[in-house]
């Protein structure tokens, strides 16, 4: 047995489903499986009914953060067609602006380029506003879904506003490539791989089915190389953790998405066992650079401990998600966290979450 301790690791992307679909989540269950795979901070995406648009939603969400998490959550505000500008007066309370420019799970996709430089443009005056003589250091980026031919045009919107852009989950060798470019030329861009698109390619869909639908899909296994192979580019881990229950997945209109956030350690791990990462590698990008990208404050007195040599088998029956089920069932995986600690109170004991529904916090509130 190898223990090693770990700081608490931070998940940058996940869908708690509250409000409006708390049969497939909420933020008790969502931030319980954060705990037990090691996760002690996560950012909550704004395609919820309703969207995170509008103060009165963003306060009415993050009261239920409030009253049910417990690890921390921090909250995206989200670009609509409807509300526009609404939430720029909270926009400091928010962890970041989300705009979806391609095919997602909701109805908050943004088709328009003259919506996009407004958005774009908004949030770089807010920053500025805020910050006077230093830019963008007050608010968190625009992070965007933004895939193939729609990449370049947020790269040059944040470029001609100066304004910090995170591109989610990557998936293909075009925009990998495209993103290391805009980096080498100085452009403020970061991005996030997750490990779906890093484990799992179109090779694996007739195996998973409708467990294998998502967005962006699973892409080539000459696109999931590629991500391997631009890995000093991909600055976060995370996993877009988008629960589903298995009924809905296996209806006829199977909703994309799949749950991520209770695999992501041991996944990452089994990586370092095969010589294919670093612990450094898996720090740098679950906790250094969401902290750094995000602005996140500190967890002091926060660690997970985790055997690093420990093998099992991943399963449906094993997952604290309220979808119950993961892509991964029957991997064998290293990595079993053994005790998650919290601000110096044990939340999780390698078996039952002790945390009290409420003890997570809400991260900006205090603004």
């Amino acid at each position: 047995m190898a223990t090693v301790q770990l700081p608490g690791l931070i998940d940058a992307h996940v869908h708690l489903r509250e409000p409006g679909y708390t049969h497939k989540e909420d933020f008790y269950t969502g931030t319980a499986a954060a705990l037990a795979g090691g996760v002690t901070a996560v950012l909550d995406m704004p395609n919820t009914v309703p969207p995170t648009d509008t103060p009165a939603r963003f306060a009415q969400k993050a009261a239920l953060a409030a009253a049910k998490a417990v690890c921390d959550v921090g909250l995206f505000v989200g670009a609509t067609t409807d509300q526009l500008d609404a939430y720029l007066p909270i926009a400091p309370r928010a962890c970041g602006l989300k705009i979806y420019v391609s095919e997602t799970f909701g109805s908050l996709r943004i088709e328009d380029l003259g919506l996009l430089h407004r958005f774009f443009r908004t949030w770089g005056e807010k920053a500025t506003e805020m910050a006077g003589d230093t830019p963008h250091s007050a608010l968190g980026p625009v992070a965007v879904h933004a895939e193939e031919l729609m990449l370049p045009v947020c790269l040059n919107l944040s470029h001609l506003y100066d304004v910090p852009l995170h591109i989610v989950h990557v998936t293909r060798r075009s925009e990998i490539e495209l993103i290391r470019r805009a980096k080498d030329r100085g452009y403020p861009v970061t991005c996030e791989v997750t490990p779906h698109h890093l484990f799992l390619s179109s090779d694996d869909l007739p195996r998973l089915a409708a467990r294998g639908d998502m967005r962006p899909r699973l892409a080539t296994p000459d696109d999931v190389a590629a991500m391997w192979e631009n890995l000093a580019v991909v600055d976060i881990f995370a996993t877009d953790h988008a629960p589903h229950t298995l009924a809905e997945k296996a209806g006829p209109t199977p909703p994309p998405g799949v749950p991520g956030v209770e695999t992501m350690l041991p996944l990452l791990l089994t990586a370092v066992h095969d010589g294919r990462l670093t612990l450094d590698d898996i720090l740098l990008r679950c906790e250094e650079n969401p902290r750094r990208v995000y602005g996140l404050p500190s967890q002091p007195d926060t660690f997970v401990q985790v055997d690093v040599d420990a093998r099992y088998e991943l399963s449906d029956a094993g997952q604290r998600t309220k979808a119950g089920w993961t892509p991964f069932a029957g991997w064998s995986v290293f990595g079993k966290v053994e005790k998650v600690t919290l601000r110096g109170r044990v939340v999780y004991d390698g078996d039952r979450i002790l945390a009290d529904p409420g003890s997570g916090r809400v991260l900006f509130q205090s603004v």
